[in-house]
């Protein structure tokens, strides 16, 4: 089931590309449906009806909301999950190195591979990539759906710079697996995979199969702070600088004075109090077998390699004089 935003782009461009890369994948011996969205929630409706009518795969194209919706209706099925990547940021797509061309990158999931990777939970919403809970999720707020389609990432630009002369460091109750910790926090990122905005590695140790999530904790009172905390994780200096900390846990609980808004895959959901967990295994994958060795802790694909090596060392032993 190819499941689409019908405003994701152009209207006889968006059809161009979604026939396109059903005709890569009929030709292949694939059969598709395709199913556009008409309403939030759409993604999720339509992605657990082809979970409960035994679907293979469900093809997300769209953005990253897109994919958000469909993967709270695929959660805990044996359905698969790939990206057709349509949307702005397309965050997804990048981290898996997904080509961001329709047709090409129909052709390039026609070699990939099915396997069971962890979500994220935020209260009760499922989340592939991230949640963002402070300064980002305002900024997100911010961003109307018409400046999105017109401006494209520059649109959040623009709204980080609005938020970042106003936005104040929050009291904030942070909770990691039982251990409670305080501080003026600005903005938290609760991470499943590493790749943040299409752009820069926040919680850039995370692996989507090792049962935790990663968690980069971002302190200071002002948006200078914010733009300063940036400046540092795209020098790759996180461990130099002590405004931020980064941990792994399980669960995370995060209460906050104001409350701070909550945005999980660049979708505003609530305000804190809330609590994050994550859910191992919950979702299957359509994956590439070249995916980068530290977004994954076990490396399904890579068991042929000791066989090749040691024959190549058995080969080398038996020319030694």
């Amino acid at each position: 089931m190819l499941v689409f935003n019908p405003t994701a782009g152009q209207a006889e461009a968006l059809e161009r590309e979604l026939a396109a890369a059903a005709d890569v994948w009929r030709a292949a011996g694939w059969q598709v449906e395709l199913q556009p969205t008409r309403s939030p929630g759409d993604g999720c409706r339509l992605a657990r009806l082809a979970a409960e009518q035994g679907y293979d795969l469900v093809v997300a194209a769209g953005g990253d909301g897109t994919i958000n919706e469909v993967i709270n209706g695929l959660a805990g099925s044996s359905t698969a999950l790939a990206p057709l990547p349509l949307g702005t940021m397309n965050v997804w797509a990048r981290e898996l190195r997904l080509p961001l061309q329709p047709r090409a990158a129909a052709e390039a999931l026609l070699g990939w591979q099915v396997r069971p990777i962890d979500l994220g939970r935020a209260g009760e919403r499922y989340f592939l990539l991230m949640a963002g809970i402070g300064f980002d999720a305002a900024i997100t707020a911010g961003v109307r759906p018409a400046e999105k389609r017109r401006f494209g990432a520059l649109a959040y630009v623009l709204r980080g710079i609005e938020q970042a002369l106003r936005v104040r460091g929050a009291r904030v109750r942070l909770v990691l697996d039982g251990r409670p910790m305080r501080g003026r926090i600005l903005m938290i990122v609760v991470g499943n995979t590493q790749l943040y905005g299409g752009l820069v590695k926040i919680t850039h140790r995370a692996s989507i199969d090792d049962g935790l999530l990663d968690v980069c904790v971002i302190k200071g009172d002002n948006g200078l702070s914010a733009v300063s905390r940036l400046f540092a994780i795209l020098g790759r200096r996180q461990g130099q600088d002590p405004e931020l900390q980064y941990y792994r846990a399980r669960t995370i609980t995060i209460d906050a004075r104001p409350p701070l808004p909550v945005q999980v895959d660049g979708d505003l959901i609530g305000v804190t109090p809330m609590t994050f967990a994550v859910v191992p295994g919950a979702l299957r994958a359509l994956l590439p077998p070249d995916l980068p060795e530290d977004l994954v802790q076990h490396q399904p694909w890579s068991e042929p390699r000791p066989r090749r090596s040691l024959s190549r060392l058995f080969s080398w032993l038996s020319r030694r004089p």
